[in-house]
């Protein structure tokens, strides 16, 4: 508790405050910002970090004007919206299933936004904007399947998981069989839209991710105290009060809509929903679901992977969700290795 301040305002309102969460959300903030500033200086023309600051602040020559404002940034903003979605509703899945592996990517919904966006491709040869709507739509009705079935007087943790896992197989296969059915260019453009990518990506992915980001996010830490409640059980959460299913409801449909808009905008990237939540946890030492610390870890994680993914592979520029998916295949092998050895597996 010593990382714990109180501060009290002079109307006589008081406000606990998490010393070293707030310090690790900070440093991952400012983590993010300079690495969007160098991937927005990272390219064919590379251009200073100090001229994309002047440029951004509405100071720089036309030719970086054009490079930045209309090519760099909105792939940059995209990731870091994207990664902060993926991260915030990872945290809520695995806070309100009370499991580390009640993540989107566990539980199908990449795969569900997947089989919308392959539905959009392979059936009607649809635009980008279409492929977008279908992910989305497809996010929204896997995340109702599995609500649904996994509803027995509420929706419990481990039943939730083990629902997703079989939904998420089912829907596996009907990607594996859109795929089948395709042509060979149909194919090829979902292939590239399922690894998970920010590649020509533009103010169109943009301006729908940020509006739905600035409505679900105040909603989700509006009832961030209802879900801490929730963690202690929902037999002391009735006792003291809360409307458990309600608040339940609320959070996992803002984690659906939350994780099919990321998936709309940039693809199903792996991982991020999975490690975020945990890698904050970790730095911050705090209980609870860590909403905002997870939520600011997955816009971290993004952007430096899509700068991994363009520089360290030499001229071989991988999608961000290769690299995403190895760091997260690493990242669960050390989490065993590391409750193997604690004897708890």
């Amino acid at each position: 508790m010593k990382n714990i301040r109180s501060l009290r305002t002079p109307g006589g309102l008081s406000l606990r405050l998490d010393v070293r969460a707030c310090t690790v959300v900070v440093l991952l903030l400012a983590a993010a910002l300079v690495a969007s500033v160098v991937l927005i200086g990272t390219g064919d023309f590379p251009i200073p970090a100090g001229d994309v600051l002047r440029t951004l602040a509405g100071d720089g020559k036309p030719g970086q004007e054009f490079i930045v404002t209309e090519l760099r940034l909105p792939r940059v903003l995209v990731g870091l919206l994207v990664g902060a979605s993926l991260g915030l509703g990872g945290a809520l899945f695995q806070s309100v299933s009370r499991n580390p592996l009640g993540s989107p990517d566990v539980l199908g919904l990449g795969q569900g936004s997947t089989a919308g966006a392959l539905v959009m491709i392979v059936l009607f040869s649809g635009s980008a904007a279409q492929v977008a709507a279908g992910a989305l739509v497809g996010g929204l009705v896997t995340g109702l399947a599995i609500y649904l079935l996994a509803w027995k007087r509420g929706v419990h943790g481990y039943r939730l998981v083990l629902v997703g896992i079989g939904v998420s197989a089912i829907v596996t296969a009907v990607d594996g069989y859109l795929l089948t059915k395709a042509d060979i260019v149909d194919a090829a453009r979902a292939v590239v839209w399922m690894t998970g990518s920010l590649n020509g990506r533009d103010w169109d992915q943009v301006w729908p991710l940020l509006v739905l980001v600035c409505v679900l996010v105040p909603l989700v830490l509006g009832n961030a105290r209802g879900l801490r409640m929730m963690e202690m059980g929902d037999d002391v959460s009735y006792a003291l009060g809360l409307r458990v299913e309600r608040v339940r409801l609320l959070l996992m449909v803002s984690a659906v809509l939350l994780t099919a808009g990321a998936t709309a905008a940039a693809g199903p990237v792996g991982f991020v929903a999975l490690t975020a939540p945990q890698l904050a946890r970790r730095l911050t030492r705090s209980p609870g679901p860590n909403l905002v610390p997870s939520m600011v870890m997955g816009a971290a994680l993004l952007i430096i992977a899509d700068w991994a993914s363009q520089r360290v592979f030499g001229a071989d520029q991988l999608p961000v969700g290769v690299v995403t998916g190895v760091l997260g295949g690493v990242y669960l092998l050390g989490l065993l290795v590391t409750e193997r050895r604690a004897g708890r597996i």
